[in-house]
């Protein structure tokens, strides 16, 4: 004996962030990056990278 359940389709995947809020984060990102305590931390390259993938988005 099988059971057999219907799964539903799911639901349309929508976009969270428009273009125009990548440039608005992109340009957080930057002055967040120009903050002296910032530019010496280990972790400022993953912001740097943030800010490059933040450009081709937008």
């Amino acid at each position: 004996m099988t059971t057999d359940t219907i799964q539903p389709t799911p639901a349309r995947a929508r976009a969270v962030f428009s273009n125009e809020d990548f440039g608005l984060l992109r340009k957080a990102v930057m002055h967040y990056l120009k903050q002296p305590e910032v530019q010496d931390a280990p972790e400022s390259v993953k912001y740097v990278n943030l800010f490059h993938r933040l450009g081709r988005l937008g």
